[in-house]
């Protein structure tokens, strides 16, 4: 059994702890926050043995064989370097870090230590998602064109006027660290390596948060990309990904304002003249009332594969390092106003 310990009261209690259960070869053993007495408490509450007001002693209890850290992108690295120098397997969320340097030294550390490490991206893990994954793959759009993001909501933070990392960009967040690092992600699942981009970020005109991100981008295989994103946009459109090609168009849509459910794809060839529905096999109805548990425990599964078995699970350090170079490209295209170049992802072993 694999003694799992959890840094994180919010979304480590609400969200991981319920997708770590979901999984029989694992146990939470362990909750960590900052304030002991609340954290003791909150772990009663989650039925889970041990309440920790110190991170470091999770980590370092001998209980505990993997750690799962959902803190701030500024906090993350010294949790997670202290667990991979222990010899522990470590679940992260994105972004890696709030710098690049911090995220190079967590990938190195990473490389040498050879444990397990996964990164929180869990948009490929919906159905729908992985189904226009395998048309693109199977060829049915023909070569891409280009592909539009457009995700206009109303954010949680921005509606109860939080100042927080997830809508400041000090300290690694801001609109690129909380919403456009999964779509940097996804987008390179989808469509291959970014090679260049322009970016355009804005704030709300009466406080110190990002409101609006625009992109421009550019593919390795020739096509082209924009990306618009607002996370101050009262009765948003929602989330909407569409893929152009030469052969065919995919969307994948959700007019709704829960990120995760409500899902839809469409596809179209030529020979149709019109998107039309395609059918997704979801696994029946979802069981969690949160709709983030059930893709985040898909990346359990194959992170526990990796604990028992050996091997480096997908998406991990290296994709969260990936991701940690597109945010800082666009905060320097932002800054300069100019185009920036984007090199190409170092392969296995490479800095």
């Amino acid at each position: 059994m694999i003694g799992v310990g959890i840094i994180g009261c919010n979304y480590g209690r609400n969200v991981l702890i319920p997708a770590f259960r979901t999984d029989p070869r694992c146990e939470v053993v362990a909750l960590a926050g900052t304030d002991a007495a609340r954290t003791a408490e909150l772990a009663r509450a989650a039925d889970v043995a041990r309440g920790f007001g110190d991170w470091r002693a999770l980590v370092e209890d001998p209980a505990v064989h993997a750690v799962a850290v959902a803190v701030p992108p500024d906090r993350q690295p010294e949790m997670a370097c202290c667990a991979l120098a222990l010899g522990k397997a470590v679940f992260l969320e994105k972004p890696l870090a709030a710098d690049l340097a911090a995220a190079q030294t967590l990938l190195d550390l990473a490389r040498r230590n050879a444990q397990p490490g996964m990164i929180d991206f869990n948009f490929p893990e919906l159905p729908a998602w992985r189904r226009a994954k395998s048309a693109l793959e199977q060829g049915e759009l023909g070569r891409l064109r280009h592909v539009v993001v457009t995700w206009n909501v109303e954010s949680q933070a921005t509606r109860a006027r939080l100042d927080s990392w997830k809508t400041c960009a000090e300290g690694g967040g801001g609109l690129l660290g909380n919403f456009v690092a999964h779509c940097f992600h996804y987008l390179e699942w989808f469509c291959g390596p970014i090679t260049g981009l322009s970016a355009r970020i804005s704030r709300l005109p009466d406080r110190d948060a990002e409101m609006n991100v625009v992109l421009a981008l550019d593919f390795a295989s020739g096509a082209a990309g924009g990306l618009q994103m607002s996370c101050a946009s009262f009765l948003g459109s929602g989330h909407r990904l569409e893929l152009y090609g030469e052969d065919g168009t995919l969307v994948l849509a959700n007019p709704t304002g829960d990120y995760f459910r409500g899902f839809e794809l469409m596809q179209g060839r030529r020979a149709d003249g019109a998107l039309r529905p395609v059918a997704v096999e979801d696994g029946g109805p979802d069981p969690f009332p949160d709709s983030r548990v059930r893709p985040v425990a898909r990346l359990v599964g194959r992170f526990l594969d990796a604990c028992q078995g050996g091997g480096a699970p997908a998406p991990g350090f290296a994709e969260g390092f990936r991701v940690q170079c597109l945010i800082d490209a666009a905060r320097r295209a932002h800054a300069s106003g100019c185009r920036i170049d984007v090199a190409p992802a170092a392969g296995p072993g490479q800095a």
